[in-house]
């Protein structure tokens, strides 16, 4: 039981030490917050201009859910299709993986473009940085389902679409809800990226603004806050996870 407390409560006591480290070193060596603000710093200015991040903050945040929401229709409808099909994975999984290797902050100008400066280009990027994952896991989780198995429901009576819907999509709910966890923070690296150069909202905006204007501790806020704002909703999918997708980490949670 105390193990389990200790492991609980790591990950915030690593933030506070390193929060201490990080103001003790600021004030020590007389760090300019011109090149790297203190922690009491950036509070500082996060409180004095709570108004306007909180205003970039839902901006990025909502046009974020709204290209990640994209990304998980797209990428399980493409998982499905390529798990689905040997020949479809073969086909489509070597080109997949070579345009997710193509940096996505390139077609951020091209975005621009077609759709011009605002929301539409920041969605896109959020939707192409973060689809590839769900896309991948759904595939990965329904093209291993075991020949064995398959078999077995087969001589049962059972379709292949049966196999797939009843069998292949429910054992594929873990890699799922594994892909969303890493998909959710990149779509917020995707929109923030798409601001700093396609828009005049959001933090991304933000960021440039305070840079600009040499303010580094409101720049450094713009940055804890989409630190925070994804943070939350890895939690919030991980919840998910555990109280919807619970046989599949029974060994886990026993020790």
């Amino acid at each position: 039981m105390k193990s389990k407390n200790i492991e609980r409560w790591s990950p915030w006591i690593l933030l506070v030490a390193t929060i201490l480290i990080w103001e003790l070193l600021c004030k020590g060596f007389e760090v300019s917050e011109f090149v790297f603000p203190s922690p009491s710093r950036i509070w500082e200015q996060f409180i004095e201009y709570r108004t306007v991040i909180a205003g970039h903050a839902w901006r990025t945040y909502w046009v974020t859910m709204v290209g990640f929401g994209i990304a998980i229709v797209v990428g399980v409808m493409l998982g499905f299709l390529i798990g689905s099909s040997r020949l479809a994975y073969a086909a489509v999984y070597p080109l997949m993986t070579a345009f997710n290797a193509l940096p996505k902050a390139a077609f951020v100008p091209i975005l621009v473009v077609w759709f011009g400066i605002g929301v539409g280009p920041a969605v896109l990027t959020a939707f192409l940085i973060s689809f590839f994952p769900i896309m991948v896991n759904i595939a990965t989780g329904l093209a291993t389902l075991e020949p064995e198995l398959e078999d077995v429901l087969r001589v049962l009576g059972a379709k292949r679409w049966d196999v797939l819907v009843k069998v292949g999509l429910p054992r594929s709910m873990p890699y799922f809800f594994g892909s969303l966890k890493v998909a959710i923070t990149l779509a917020f690296v995707g929109t923030t990226v798409s601001e700093m150069t396609a828009s005049n909202e959001g933090i991304g905006y933000l960021l440039i603004s305070a840079g600009s204007a040499m303010q580094m501790g409101l720049a450094f806020a713009g940055l804890v806050v989409v630190g925070a704002m994804a943070m939350v909703m890895y939690e919030l999918f991980d919840y998910i996870e555990r109280h919807t997708t619970g046989w599949a980490h029974r060994g886990s949670q026993n020790t």
